[in-house]
């Protein structure tokens, strides 16, 4: 009986090794599964190897991307135009830009087929920015004035709607434009008057200038206007939105990282892009966390879609685009929901 006993016993051992062992095979496979090759995508900064855009490197430094198993290529940005051409000819499958120029663009037909999945900044960073020996400390002191923006740059678009809002007459402002880069240089040489460009430039215009910086935010009269979004093509989000979301899922925790340590941030941008100091990162990076997160709780990266309604209407209101633009033509709501 006790042999019989023993007999049973050491079969049900056996039973249960085999068992565990197929358990063991079939976990291998499902590690074997999460080793498949990661999905491979281009993504394009907003503008070159800057403060602002330093989240991308960090979510690529801290393993997001390979987390959510995708490779990225990153590309150093060059505005509006530039990054909606690269994605338009699928030499980048994402990008980052200025919303509100974006969706001027595509109210007037000159881009379309785009879609925004996520933002970056909550309100619009495009700011007037002068020093304080021009005695320029409000929108109407601009008349008479000559003030210089990038050229074709949404500061530049947006300055109209600005200037009414603001009871300034932009017919009495003259406007420069000129590539962005050279904008500092020509305020700290007195050349121009003020420039059209934005908040996160505030300390490089100071040191540039040696001077107090006076800054006059569109978003004082331009309250609905996003900044900085991430988008894709419609194509990419019919076909892989699994891909879109994994995607902006890490993208915005890099984003998330980046305003929380921002000191790091920097180091890792820096690291990237050697020739951009690590004190202008951390700059950057502190001006433009006030901007990142939503109001009310919401997600970062949450766009509200009648804040979306608001700007078009702002936009046709001021003559820029066309009645006819609706929110699903810009905006994708699903990849980043209120909660």
């Amino acid at each position: 009986m006790i042999r019989r006993s023993r007999l049973l016993s050491a079969a049900l051992l056996a039973a249960a090794l085999a068992v565990t062992s197929g358990c063991s095979g079939d976990s291998g496979s499902g590690a074997e599964a999460s080793k498949k090759d990661p999905d491979k995508v281009a993504y394009i900064t907003a503008f070159g190897a800057v403060g602002r855009d330093a989240f991308v490197w960090v979510a690529k430094e801290k393993g997001y991307f390979a987390e959510a198993g995708i490779e990225v290529d990153i590309q150093k940005g060059a505005g509006n135009a530039p990054n909606l051409t690269a994605l338009k000819s699928n030499k980048v499958q994402f990008a980052a830009l200025d919303f509100t120029g974006a969706v001027i663009q595509s109210g007037k037909g000159e881009f379309t087929d785009w879609r925004a999945v996520a933002a970056v900044h909550q309100q619009t960073l495009v700011a007037v920015m002068t020093t304080k020996d021009t005695n320029i400390a409000t929108p109407k002191d601009l008349e008479g004035k000559t003030m210089a923006t990038g050229k074709g740059s949404v500061t530049e678009l947006l300055f109209p709607a600005y200037a009414r809002l603001a009871g300034v007459d932009a017919k009495k402002v003259t406007i420069q434009g000129v590539q962005a880069t050279a904008l500092n240089g020509l305020m700290a040489s007195r050349k121009v008057d003020a420039l059209g460009t934005f908040l996160l430039s505030r300390t490089a215009l100071a040191n540039a200038s040696k001077k107090e910086v006076v800054v006059l935010p569109y978003s004082d009269y331009l309250r609905d206007l996003f900044g900085n979004a991430v988008i894709t093509t419609p194509g990419l989000i019919e076909k892989n939105p699994e891909l879109v979301r994994r995607f902006t899922g890490a993208l915005l925790k890099g984003l998330q990282y980046s305003i929380e340590h921002p000191e790091e941030a920097a180091q890792i941008l820096n690291k990237a892009e050697p020739s951009y100091a690590v004190p202008s990162g951390v700059g950057e990076i502190k001006a433009m966390t006030p901007y990142v997160a939503p109001v009310g709780g919401a997600p970062i990266g949450f766009m509200d879609e009648q804040r979306v309604m608001r700007t078009i209407a702002v936009m046709q209101g001021a003559g820029l685009i066309p009645a006819g633009l609706t929110p699903d033509k810009v905006v994708d709501f699903s990849f980043v929901p209120k909660t």
